[in-house]
């Protein structure tokens, strides 16, 4: 018997608000709301509202709990101040991607991981096989939501919501907020400036209520991949796997191999030492093509020599853009390939990444 998919505490909401929604990882999420293009855009130029209450919510505390999270995650948390978050990877032995997440450290040993919706479980089986005394790990996705509001003009909404200024690039803040605790973070996935919330479920109405009422437009799962898509930030299950690397995917900078024991450690000193045998890359159509898609051949000179792992049409460069996994020599800028899509052969170049530069983007 199939199960039904889940539902975030927002969905009588956004069903009401027009959402069009589609089972995304197990949950009914909402795919857009007017159209991807348009929400894709509000993004880019005022303000838009997304529901990622599918992600999940893992508390680790406890005395051993820093030390742990070291060997357990591939970045540098020594690097992460309290109050400050710090983009990482759960990996394998083999150095795979279990999952990519962001680490916030509330305290000296207090942190949350918020977690791909996906990789809950498999993440969670994943610590817990691993923890030691001293550490305690607290899943909390079930009773948490989460929104993400991006765009020039979130921290005009941050100010109108909270009567405070949006917390700075990779870090956050804890608020009260409708009678109930907020965490406020300046993190994102669509590259422009913004905010993400966490709380309690109890709170999902009157927040995603006073942030539209703040001139926010609600956006969909479309708009967010296209985003993200244009800024080459990877999706995990699609551009990151467990048979891929961090060093593969171009996110060698998120990985402290300085770091003398964290899970897959050795696998990837031993692959960079090697060489790389596949680079993820960033591919621009340069004709006109249908958009293209996850799985689609690559091929050079007639030779498939790799497949795209993400697609779509770019909104903002009306051209289509992918990225997918190629040998190192085929990985230069200005190389050209043909991508298959539907038995038929388009043109398509290796672009530096990301295609689109925000004015208001920091570096993570």
């Amino acid at each position: 018997m199939t199960s039904q998919p889940r539902r975030t505490s927002l969905f009588d909401q956004q069903k009401a608000a027009g959402a069009r929604c589609i089972n995304f990882g197990g949950w009914e999420m909402p795919v857009q709301f007017t159209s991807i293009i348009e929400e894709h855009q509000a993004v880019r130029t005022t303000c838009g509202v997304f529901d990622i209450s599918h992600m999940g919510e893992v508390f680790v505390s406890g005395p051993r709990a820093f030390d742990w999270l070291q060997r357990m995650m591939a970045n540098d948390l020594a690097k992460c101040p309290a109050d400050g978050a710090q983009y990482t990877f759960l990996l394998n032995e083999r150095g795979g991607v279990i999952d990519d997440l962001i680490v916030y450290r509330l305290a000296e040993d207090n942190f949350l991981l918020l977690v791909n919706a996906a990789k809950i479980e498999e993440d969670v089986a994943w610590l817990e096989q691993h923890v030691t005394d001293g550490v305690t790990i607290d899943n909390r996705s079930d009773t948490m939501s989460a929104l993400a509001v991006q765009g020039p003009q979130a921290p005009r909404v941050f100010r109108e919501v909270f009567q405070c200024e949006m917390p700075a690039r990779n870090s956050f803040v804890a608020l009260e907020k409708c009678r109930g605790a907020v965490i406020a973070a300046g993190t994102g996935y669509t590259g422009e400036t913004g905010f993400e919330l966490f709380f309690a479920n109890s709170l999902s109405g009157d927040l995603w209520a006073a942030i539209l009422k703040a001139g926010a437009k609600p956006c969909g799962l479309g708009a967010r991949d296209t985003l993200r898509l244009e800024m080459c930030y990877p999706l995990n299950g699609s551009d990151l796997s467990p048979d891929r690397t961090p060093l593969e995917a171009g996110l060698g900078m998120f990985v402290a191999l300085h770091k003398t024991d964290f899970i897959g450690r050795d696998a990837l000193a031993a692959q960079k030492a090697a060489g790389l045998t596949f680079k993820l890359v960033a591919l621009r159509m340069t004709e006109k093509a249908p958009p293209p898609r996850a799985h689609y051949p690559v091929l050079v000179e007639g030779r498939v020599v790799g497949e795209t792992t993400s697609g779509a049409l770019s909104p903002t460069l009306g051209e289509g853009i992918a990225m997918a996994y190629l040998p190192p020599d085929l990985a230069q800028h200005g190389q050209t390939v043909q991508i298959e899509i539907r038995g038929r052969y388009f043109a398509a170049v290796v672009e530096k990444k990301p295609f689109y530069h925000p004015s208001s983007a920091r570096p993570a």
